[in-house]
C-alpha cells in the first residue's frame, strides 16, 4: 500500500509539471490583486497601447512601431509594499518595465521614478525613469539575460521598505539598493510599461500586491 500511495504521488506531481502553467497565481497570506483581469479598473493610460486580453495586460504592438514611452498607471499611490507579477515578453529588441514610486508629468506622456526594468541587457536592473536616467543596481552585464526564460512567463518581485528597494527575478535576487538621497519621494503610483521602438509587446499578468505596516 505504501508503494501504490507513493507511485500515485508521483503520477501526480509529473502531471502537474507536464501541464500548461496556470494564469491564476498562488494564493499568498496579505497579498491582493492589483490587476483584477477583466478591465482597467483602478488604473489609467492609453487605450491604444494597452489591451486586456486572457487576463493579462498587453502593451504594445505586433505590427507597428510604437513611437514613445507609454505606461499604464495605478490610480493609487503606494509606499511600503512587496509586488509580485509575471511578464513576458515578445519582438525583436523589446524593452519594456515597471514603475514604482513614481509620479506622473503633468500634462506629458512620460512618469518619473523608479523602474524595475525589463529587456534583454537590462533584465533585473533598477533605473531611474526620466529623473536620473541611470541604472542605479543591477547584475553584472553578463548575467542579465540568464536568469531568463526565454518564451515563458517570467516571475518579478520588487519591495520597497523605507529606503530599501529590492529585486528578484524567477527567485534570484538581482538588486539590494538603499537610497541615499532624501530627496528622493518613497511613495507613489505603480506603471507597466512599453518602450518605444520596434514593434513589440509587453504581457503582464497575476499582479497582486502587499502593502507593508
Amino acid at each position: 500500500m505504501v508503494f501504490v500511495n507513493r507511485l500515485l504521488a508521483a503520477l501526480c506531481l509529473t502531471a502537474a509539471l507536464l501541464s500548461p502553467a496556470s494564469a491564476e497565481p498562488p494564493i499568498e497570506e496579505g497579498f491582493t490583486p492589483l490587476f483584477n483581469g477583466t478591465d482597467t479598473k483602478g488604473w489609467h493610460g492609453s487605450e491604444e497601447w494597452f489591451r486586456i486580453e486572457d487576463q493579462q495586460i498587453i502593451a504594445g504592438s505586433l505590427d507597428r512601431p510604437i513611437p514613445r514611452n507609454e505606461f499604464l498607471r495605478t490610480d493609487k499611490e503606494y509606499k511600503d509594499f512587496e509586488l509580485r507579477l509575471q511578464f513576458q515578453l515578445t519582438g525583436e529588441k523589446a524593452n519594456a518595465g515597471v514603475q514604482f514610486r513614481t509620479e506622473e508629468i503633468p500634462d506629458h506622456h512620460e512618469v518619473r521614478g523608479y523602474q524595475a526594468d525589463l529587456g534583454p541587457g537590462w533584465y533585473g536592473c533598477l533605473y531611474d525613469e526620466s529623473r536620473r536616467r541611470k541604472v542605479l543596481a543591477g547584475p553584472e552585464a553578463d548575467k542579465r539575460d540568464k536568469i531568463i526564460r526565454a518564451n515563458e512567463w517570467n516571475d518579478y518581485r520588487i519591495r520597497c521598505e523605507g529606503n530599501r528597494i529590492r529585486l528578484w527575478i524567477n527567485g534570484e535576487k538581482t538588486v539590494d539598493y538603499k537610497e541615499t538621497d532624501d530627496t528622493i519621494p518613497q511613495t507613489g503610483i505603480i506603471a507597466v510599461q512599453v518602450h518605444s521602438g520596434p514593434p513589440m509587446e509587453a504581457r503582464y499578468r497575476n499582479l497582486r500586491i502587499k502593502e507593508l505596516k
